[in-house]
């Protein structure tokens, strides 16, 4: 099992008013699966993936990543699972612009300590696995929002992570440019990659093969039929 969430509550605090964002979710997510949350805006769908993407720590609950304690870590330890155990895909990209696509794709190994020959190589087979191994020398600015998502991708899969976690990764993108990244995911999904991925849209989490449902910051449904949200 690569993740193992339980008994999840994350209250933020207002002033003197505690406000309740996540109640009692448990949530189990096996080795190779393809697991769509999905919830409307205000849901707790973006607090929970900061959660799991270990951007930020539950008010009570356990949670295990691939076996480990995570919420035991301390916060430089926690920088490095982030590092080595999750690849983070978001909707806006957060390429650098004055990088090229294969510096971009390079940037996780420079902080993972890799050396220079090995970070070019290995994000070179990163950009053709997605299909841009014509477009490692152009910087974002001479992409395409879909060539953009897709250096976004090889820089999330470059470390070879335990769980692809994505947020929204169509949300920024034309329909056929969207569709040529849910069939990008389907492919990682194919060779044994884990995607937990984070969307408001019921014909994005239909790509899936695990639909959770999230509402007033409970899951609703954890099972393989999508809902209405």
């Amino acid at each position: 099992m690569i993740l193992n969430l339980q008994h999840i509550y994350k209250d933020y605090q207002q002033d003197k008013l505690v406000v309740p964002v996540l109640k009692d979710i448990s949530l189990q997510v096996e080795e190779g699966e393809y697991v769509a949350v999905m919830g409307p805006s205000g849901s707790g769908k973006t607090t929970l993936m900061n959660i799991i993407g270990c951007l930020d720590r539950p008010t009570a609950g356990t949670y295990e990543l691939a076996g480990e304690d995570i919420l035991k870590y301390k916060d430089r330890e926690m920088s490095s699972v982030r590092l080595k155990s999750i690849g983070f895909v978001f909707q806006s990209f957060h390429l650098l612009p004055r990088q090229s696509a294969l510096e971009n794709v390079a940037l996780p190994l420079s902080y993972a300590g890799v050396k220079k020959k090995e970070r070019r190589e290995r994000a070179a087979r990163a950009l053709e696995r997605v299909g841009l191994e014509d477009r490692m020398n152009f910087r974002p600015t001479q992409l395409s929002g879909g060539q953009k998502q897709r250096v976004a991708i090889a820089r999330a899969m470059v470390n070879n992570p335990k769980l692809l976690l994505a947020d929204e990764p169509t949300g920024a993108l034309d329909s056929k440019s969207g569709k040529q990244i849910m069939e990008l995911f389907e492919n990682l999904h194919r060779e044994g990659v884990t995607i937990v991925m984070i969307t408001h849209d019921k014909a994005i989490a239909s790509h899936a093969k695990r639909v959770v449902q999230i509402i007033d910051g409970e899951i609703t449904e954890n099972g393989r039929e999508v809902q209405d949200a």
